[in-house]
Formats: C-alpha cells, structure tokens, sequence
C-alpha cells in the first residue's frame, strides 16, 4: 500500500531545442506526463509519476525524477528513451521531430490492468491518453477523481465519436481551446462550454493559454472565468496546459469548488511559463504558490450559461 494520492499518467519525453536564432537546449526534461506532475508538486504534493521509459534516460534526469516524485509506476523498455527536437520559429510555431524510431509503446503503456503500476488507490490522477484508455483507467481506479486530458490527434481531426467514447468514465475532461474548437466546429468559448456539458461532461475545463481557462460542473448554470496569472517574462509556453491540469486536480480535490481548481491550475502552469522544459519547485514554493494563488482569485468572474 502506497500513501501516494495522487498520480499523472502520460508521457515523459528528453527534448532538445533548437530557437529561431540557432541557440539550443539540449537534453531538457518534458512531456505531458511530467508537466502534469510537476502541477500537482507546485500545488504542495509528491506525486506519482506513470509512464514508459528507456533504460537509457540520462542519469541525471532520473535522478531528478525519483527526486520530485514517487517513480514506482514507470515502466522500464529496452526501446531507446523518447526523444525529440522541438524547432521553434519566429512567430511562436513549434515543430517537433522525434529522433528515435520506436514512439506508439511510450504513448500508451503502462497500460492501466499493468503489474508496473503499483498503486492501490489514489484520490485522484491525471490522464493524457487517447479515449480508448479511460475506462481502462477508471476500472483500475473506481474511486478517484479522474482528470482526463483528451490527446491532439483524434481531436485535431474533429472525432467528435472518439472524443464522446471518453466522457462517460472521466469527472472532469480539460481540452484546449484550439481542439475544442476543431471538435465542435465553433470559435465561441462559451458556446463550447455549453456543447462539452451537453455532451455529458461532468465537470469542463476549457485551457485557452494566455487567456485563462474557463470551468463549469454539470447543472450550475454558469461557468468560472480564471485569468492566467502574469509572469515576468514568458520562456516556454510548452507543457503548461498539463501543468494546469495537475493543479485543478489537487484544486478540485481539496475544494469540491471547480473555480477555486481553476485558480490552482492557473497558478501550477504560471511557474512552467517561466522555464524552459519542466519547471523546477522553487525553494520559497509555499509563498510564491499562495502569492500566485491570490492573483487568480482576484480575477475571477461568472458567465452564465
């Protein structure tokens, strides 16, 4: 029996970045999977970390993993350690190029009936998994509050049948604004949030990146707009919408109240606006979190719905 709460299950990825002007990072820690647990320790927990990894993963990087979270539920492949180049230019477009052959196992295992997976019970996780894997996970963990992040590809792709196959087994379903307008086929934010309730959607959250995100729970009649927290200077907006996810969660958890989880989402991604790759827990977390947790608070507004 493990005392982990909570858990985020989804990728780990070393990428190596290359800027417009030819400067470059290499070997930086990312992936949705880590930037959703990185959420949940800005937000003051240790939590479990589940996805594949290479045996290769540069030592350094583990160590820093085992560090931060609980590393129990990695797996361990002879495949090569997911890698990429994120290519940035000018105007803000990345491109990613992976640099190893083998990628589709990293993307889905360890499967959620797996023996790599070593948790009991948890209050609640994160998933970033296609549908097909949800209910998987919500039999695995009946109890939990489950957070799913819907992946790009289906939803890029406006599947909207794929996307409706995840609904019934998640509380709480966090698109970003972009896929959730490609699903619907509608720009308005507001009409969205209508349409992901009346799709049965228990609890929406809406990312919409330096706009702040928007929350509601099925019957309230009205939604929560939560401003993102202002940081000194934008580094890499790359990750914090995972980041968002990993604090709603512990938010939601701790609160019952979805816009009080939306000011923990807000404030969990404004550290990982900062940094390049996975942002690091500051020295002086509890201050700078309860700092940055009273700016979303101050922000927030109703629209009904």
């Amino acid at each position: 029996m493990t005392a982990t709460e909570f858990i985020a299950i989804g990728s780990i990825i070393i990428d190596d970045i290359v800027y417009p002007d030819g400067r470059t990072s290499m070997g930086v820690l990312g992936g949705g999977g880590c930037h959703a647990a990185y959420g949940m320790a800005f937000a003051g927990e240790k939590p479990g970390l589940v996805g594949l990894v290479g045996e290769d993963l540069p030592a350094d990087i583990r160590a820093r993993l085992e560090g931060d979270f609980d590393t129990g539920g990695l797996a361990w492949t002879h495949h090569p350690q997911m890698r990429g180049w994120q290519i940035f230019e000018w105007n803000g477009v990345r491109n990613e190029i992976f640099r190893v052959e083998v990628i589709e196992p990293f993307m889905i295992h360890p499967r959620a009936d797996s023996a790599d997976v070593p948790y009991d019970s948890v209050r609640g996780l994160t998933l970033l998994r296609e549908a097909e894997y949800v209910e998987g996970w919500r039999r695995r963990f009946p109890e939990a509050v489950l957070l799913w992040e819907p992946t790009r590809a289906f939803m890029l792709d406006g599947d909207r049948a794929a996307f409706a196959a995840g609904i019934p087994q998640a509380d709480i379903v966090s698109p970003n604004l972009h896929e959730a307008q490609t699903m619907y086929g509608v720009e308005d934010e507001v009409e969205i949030m209508r349409r992901l309730l009346g799709d049965g959607v228990k609890i929406a959250v809406l990312r919409m990146g330096e706009r702040g995100s928007l929350a509601a729970r099925q019957g309230d009649g009205e939604a929560y707009f939560i401003p993102a927290v202002a940081v000194a200077e934008v580094v890499d907006q790359t990750g914090a919408g995972n980041t968002y996810c990993g604090g709603f969660l512990v938010g939601y958890c701790r609160s019952g109240d979805v816009a009080e989880a939306g000011c923990y989402g807000a404030a969990a991604a404004s550290f990982t606006l900062e940094s390049i790759g996975c942002a690091r827990v500051p020295a002086d977390r509890e201050v700078e979190w309860e700092r940055r947790l009273a700016e979303a608070r101050g922000g927030v507004t109703s629209i009904s719905l």
